[in-house]
Formats: structure tokens, C-alpha cells, sequence
């Protein structure tokens, strides 16, 4: 099975609007503290700021909130 780094989108509600979102980006935020392998955004919690978030994958929910905050997914090759 593949392994990921993975982050709920409610942790991602603390940062500024309109932040380019990746792995590395969380890392140096504190945010997540152990790289597991590639990026994967979960659904739990809430967002309310427009983020561009690029990772490797992202559950249906987590992209719902993540567009319905006025943000983006983009899908990067791990």
C-alpha cells in the first residue's frame, strides 16, 4: 500500500489566505512534523480562506471544502 503524509483541511485553516499549500510548505509551518511519503489532504474540519493546495491526493471532501473556500487542488506527481 502507498504511504502518505497526510493533514486534515480544518489544520489548514490557520493559514493566510490565498497560501500555496504543499508538503514542504507545511513542514516549515509547523504544521506537519513527520514526511510519511507524499502529501494527502482529509476532509475532517473546516475551511474558510482560499488556499492553493498541490498535493498527491486529496478525498472528495477535502476538495469540496477546499473549493467551496474559493481555493484550488492540484494533483502533483509524487
Amino acid at each position: 500500500p502507498k504511504h502518505y503524509t497526510t493533514i486534515n483541511v480544518g489544520k489548514l485553516a490557520s493559514l493566510p489566505e490565498n497560501t500555496e499549500v504543499t508538503l514542504a510548505s507545511l513542514m516549515n509551518a509547523g504544521l506537519l512534523t513527520t514526511n510519511d511519503g507524499p502529501l494527502k489532504i482529509l476532509g475532517d474540519g473546516e475551511l474558510t480562506v482560499p488556499l492553493t493546495v498541490k498535493a498527491a491526493a486529496f478525498t472528495a471532501g477535502a476538495r469540496n471544502k477546499i473549493e467551496a473556500a474559493g481555493g484550488s487542488c492540484e494533483i502533483i506527481e509524487a
